[in-house]
């Protein structure tokens, strides 16, 4: 086991700022529990398991495996620790109470494209419930356990999810849609790789893959580069969170979105981030959606 202790500037809340890189309550590959969060990881040199426990101004980071100088060497970006609100000054009542609410809530890069990648492209067009699931199933199937105690899972590599055909996808409920693009993006993972440190670029790249639209590139440029601008259009229900935190109505879709984060560019995602912590959702207008096995057809 390898520790180091991150120091920060500015306050970090360990789990919530970490908590877009979880796929489900039952992710194999990431834990939170009172010793910390736990998440398993490929780095460009090896398998690693870290542990980030503390918080606030020191954030306690032990890792295991063949990876763990690499996680401890990029612990900052790992953390948030490297997150700054320059250029930040929400003049809005609302942004400025959500902020001063959730002080070490920091935007983390994870710097690894690929994982986050593939579990955002399995969350397209279905439920978070069936996403989860087929995450776990995927993981489960073709990933391998990672080092140190945690019993936690790594992610499949790019190189078997590019050589997998579509029906070895199936059983864990990715319809050949997805399983084509995963194939895709798995084929040129090590490209994206390249450019974790300029998320334009990264954008770019993600969208130029047939299958990756806006949605998804958003989602992993936030998560992978860090990208505090990153605002996940087309997704079903931030447009009508966003709208009834800021304005107390539900109505509105993308364009009233954006128009709301216009005033934060720089900062977008990180007011939508924000928004989702401070609860506010809209009233159901219909049953939940029933769940299709899509494995079963």
């Amino acid at each position: 086991m390898i520790t180091r202790v991150v120091r920060s500037a500015l306050p970090i809340d360990v789990g919530p700022t970490l908590a877009p890189l979880r796929h489900g309550r039952y992710d194999p590959t990431m834990r939170l529990n009172a010793s910390g969060v736990w998440r398993a990881v490929r780095t460009p040199v090896g398998a690693a398991t870290v542990r980030f426990g503390g918080g606030g101004h020191a954030v306690v980071v032990d890792a295991w495996g063949a990876g763990a100088a690499w996680v401890c060497e990029h612990a900052d970006d790992l953390v948030g620790a490297n997150d700054s609100l320059h250029g930040f000054a929400p003049r809005d009542p609302v942004v400025a109470e959500l902020h001063r609410r959730r002080p070490g809530l920091r935007i983390a890069r994870a710097r690894s494209v690929h994982a986050l990648l593939v579990a955002t492209v399995i969350g397209q067009r279905v439920t978070g419930i069936q996403a989860a699931r087929s995450w776990a199933s995927l993981v489960r199937r073709f990933g391998e356990r990672a080092p140190g105690p945690a019993g936690l899972w790594l992610p499949p590599s790019a190189e078997q999810l590019a050589a997998l055909p579509y029906y070895r996808l199936h059983p864990s409920g990715i319809e050949q849609g997805r399983a084509d693009t995963i194939r895709r993006a798995s084929i040129v993972a090590v490209a994206l790789e390249r450019t974790v440190d300029a998320p334009t670029v990264l954008d770019a790249r993600l969208r130029s893959i047939p299958g990756v639209g806006p949605w998804t590139s958003a989602l992993v440029c936030a998560g992978a580069a860090g990208d505090p601008d990153a605002v996940p259009v087309g997704d079903l229900h931030l447009p009508g969170i966003v709208c009834l935190t800021l304005t107390g109505d539900t109505r509105g879709g993308d364009d009233r979105m954006l128009e709301l984060l216009e005033p934060y560019l720089g900062h977008r995602g990180r007011v939508v981030r924000l928004c989702v912590a401070g609860g506010l959702a809209p009233p159901r207008r219909a049953p939940r959606q029933a769940l299709v096995p899509i494995a079963d057809l």
